[in-house]
């Protein structure tokens, strides 16, 4: 079955907002969007290739050197469908971006062999 990376955005902007909040509204984002992620996941276990998980801070390596780097890049998940639609099917309404201040998820077809 064809394999999907699915990359989630958050603005770093939306990150600064968010941590700006109360922490009791913090904390009450997060009570709410893990229960309906575990929920997403638990929903579309059978689509996962790798969890993927979330990621920190960047370094960009260049042939100038490594240096640090910003991006919307926040996480990522390996997704199975039969196509490019139906992968992103799957992350309507994701809580990423419905209950967390997630910007979207980017879904990209691997071009190349995946490893198997």
């Amino acid at each position: 079955m064809p394999r999907f990376l699915a990359v989630y955005t958050m603005k770093p902007a939306n990150v600064v907002r968010f941590h700006a909040m109360p922490k009791a509204e913090q904390d009450g984002v997060d009570a709410t969007g893990v229960t309906q992620w575990m929920a997403w996941e638990k929903a579309n276990a059978a689509s996962f290739a790798d969890k993927g998980g979330m990621v920190g801070k960047t370094k960009r390596v260049t042939k100038g050197g490594i240096v640090d780097a910003q991006n919307d890049i926040c996480g990522y998940v390996v997704v199975e469908a039969e196509s490019v639609e139906a992968a992103a099917r799957l992350f309507e309404n994701h809580p990423h971006f419905s209950v967390f201040p997630g910007d979207g998820v980017d879904i990209m077809p691997f071009v190349t062999g995946t490893g198997d």
